[in-house]
C-alpha cells in the first residue's frame, strides 16, 4: 500500500478510537444493574461509533501497521495496547455469552477476523466465541438473508472462510454451497437499494468463489449473473448525501464492488471473457470510492477507512477454493 495512503487511513482509523461519542448503542439489558455506558459494557469496543466499527477500527489499524512508518506505527501499536488487555476482554466475552444473538453476523464476522490478524492471547477468548456462533450459525441458516446491509449472509460466511481453519472452512463452504449451489438470475439490475454498502449479488459471488474450482466458478456464473462481465457490469454509484448515516453507504458500496469485482475476475480462469470488463469496472469503483473520503464526515470516516483499507490490501490476492480458499 502506499505509505501516504496508508497513514492517512490510520491517522482517520486513531480519531475514530478515540471518540467515544456518538455512541450508537445495542444492548439487551435484563435488569435495571446491567451497565449501559459503553465504556462499562463493551470497554474494548466503546468508540468509533458502534461496537463492529469499533471492532474493525481495530481490525483496519492492525492490517496497516507494516505499511505505516515508524512514529506513526509506535503511535497505532500503543493505541491497540491499550484496548486489548485481557481485563477488557473478559468483559467482552462476558457481554457475548451473555448476549447470543448480538452482533451477528455482520460484527462477530469482524471480530473473528480482528482475532485471526492481531494474533494477542487477550483476545482468545472472543475468538473462540466469534468461531463458534459463526459457524453454528451458518450451519443452521434456512436461507441466504440477501441484503445490503450488516445482516448479509453471504459477506459474513465468506469473511469467516477466510480466516477459519480447515475444518471450519470445510463446514463454511459446505453451508454456502447448499445455500447458493442452484442460484440463478441474480437481480443485479434491480441494485443497488438506497442503503446499500453490500452487493447481495456480487456478495453471492464472492462467497462461491471460494467454493468453488474456476471452472465450476465460471459454469455457476454463467447461470447465476450471466450479463456480468459482459456489458451489464455495475457502474459506480453516485452518493448524494455524505452527511446522512444510510445515503452515505454507497460510498462504501463502490470500495466493497472493487474488491467483490476484482476478486471474482481473478476467481475465473485465465481466458474468461469477463476479465477485462470485471477488472475495469473494479478499478472505477475503487477510484470513487477513494475519493468518496476527501468531503466525507463522520458518518462515513467511522467506518469507510476499513472498505478502503480491505480493498486496498485484497487487489491481488486471489480467494480460490483450489489455494485454499484464504488469504496469503
Amino acid at each position: 500500500m502506499d505509505p501516504a495512503i496508508a497513514a492517512r487511513l490510520a491517522d482517520l482509523v486513531l480519531s475514530n478510537l478515540a471518540t467515544p461519542w456518538p455512541y450508537h448503542s445495542i444492548a439487551m439489558l435484563r435488569a435495571a444493574s446491567d451497565p449501559i455506558a459503553p465504556a462499562d459494557r463493551t470497554p474494548m469496543f466503546a468508540s468509533s461509533y458502534d461496537w463492529h466499527s469499533s471492532v474493525h477500527s481495530h481490525w483496519t489499524l492492525v492490517q496497516l501497521l507494516p505499511h505505516l512508518d515508524r512514529a506513526q506505527r509506535d503511535v497505532a501499536s500503543r493505541a491497540l495496547d491499550a484496548s486489548f488487555t485481557a481485563e477488557r476482554a473478559a468483559i467482552e466475552a462476558a457481554n457475548l455469552r451473555a448476549s447470543p444473538g448480538f452482533e451477528r453476523p455482520y460484527g462477530l464476522a469482524w471480530l473473528w477476523a480482528l482475532c485471526a490478524a492481531a494474533r494477542r492471547d487477550e483476545l482468545a477468548p472472543l475468538e473462540a466465541i466469534a468461531r463458534e456462533r459463526m459457524v453454528a450459525w451458518a450451519q443452521t441458516l434456512p436461507a441466504p438473508i440477501r441484503t445490503g446491509e450488516h445482516s448479509q449472509s453471504m459477506f459474513a460466511i465468506a469473511m469467516c472462510i477466510d480466516v477459519a481453519d480447515r475444518e471450519d472452512r470445510a463446514s463454511l463452504i459446505a453451508s454456502a454451497r447448499r445455500l447458493h449451489d442452484a442460484d440463478r438470475d441474480a437481480a443485479l439490475h434491480l441494485e443497488p437499494s438506497a442503503y446499500d454498502f453490500l452487493s447481495p449479488s456480487l456478495g453471492t459471488a464472492w462467497l462461491m468463489l471460494r467454493a468453488l474450482a474456476p471452472e465450476d466458478f465460471a459454469r455457476w456464473l454463467d447461470r447465476f449473473t450471466p450479463a456480468l462481465g459482459r456489458g451489464g457490469t455495475p457502474a459506480p454509484a453516485a452518493t448524494v448525501d455524505r452527511a446522512d448515516g444510510k445515503l452515505v453507504h454507497w460510498d462504501g458500496l463502490n470500495l466493497s464492488r472493487a474488491w467483490m469485482l476484482d476478486a471474482i475476475a481473478r476467481a475465473l480462469p485465465q481466458a474468461d471473457d469477463r476479465i477485462t470488463e470485471l477488472r475495469e469496472s473494479a478499478d472505477l469503483h475503487l477510484v470513487a470510492g477513494l475519493a468518496s473520503l476527501d468531503d466525507a464526515t463522520y458518518a462515513g470516516t467511522h467506518w469507510l477507512p476499513t472498505f478502503a483499507t480491505y480493498a486496498l490490501l485484497n487487489r491481488d490476492n486471489p480467494y480460490r477454493a483450489d489455494r485454499g480458499g484464504a488469504p496469503t
